[in-house]
């Protein structure tokens, strides 16, 4: 796989092959860590630092297909470290109260209303369902069980659910959050 052989090469010692590889995951890793934090200058802060570590450490690296979830899990560490350091919380903008007319999912942006869940619940869904990772690479990057994973997302799902009630005459209802 050309992934695991850019990864063995950043492992090497190759820059090009780390620069490629933070090319390649920059946007997922960017969108995790506003999912965390909303704000610019604390996304790019833990990104930058997430990828210093990274490249620290990419030597201790034991198995390259696993490369992501290491990556991811470096960030979501960096994203609660800042977190921590934050007098204030973050307030989330409310979530509209109507929706538009016309196809049942126009008006919706499900990757926002993703952002709007708890932030357990968030990172699991963020990391299974856009980022593509197995239910064991999310247990693995959060540190959780996969049934502590499965359980997030069950919630998870099950709000969304709750906050998207469609109807059949065509109109969807948002609740408050």
């Amino acid at each position: 796989m050309a992934n695991e052989e850019l990864v063995l090469r950043a492992r090497d010692g190759d820059r090009e092959a780390f620069v490629e590889l933070m090319r390649q995951n920059e946007d997922a890793l960017y969108h995790m860590a506003w999912s965390m934090l909303r704000k610019e200058e604390d996304v790019a802060d833990a990104m930058q630092e997430a990828i210093f570590k990274a490249y620290r450490s990419i030597a201790s690296l034991r198995e390259p297909q696993f490369f992501r979830t290491w990556m991811f899990r470096i960030l979501i560490n960096e994203c609660n470290t800042l977190l921590r350091g934050r007098s204030r919380t973050v307030t989330v903008a409310e979530f509209p109260v109507t929706a538009s007319r016309g196809n049942d999912y126009d008006g919706v942006d499900m990757r926002d209303a993703v952002d709007r869940l708890e932030q357990k619940q968030r990172i699991v869904v963020i990391l299974h369902y856009f980022e593509d990772m197995s239910i064991s690479q999310v247990a693995q990057t959060l540190e959780l069980t996969e049934s502590a994973v499965k359980t997030r997302l069950m919630r998870a799902r099950a709000v969304l659910m709750k906050k998207f009630q469609i109807h059949s005459k065509g109109s969807m209802n948002y609740e408050s959050i």
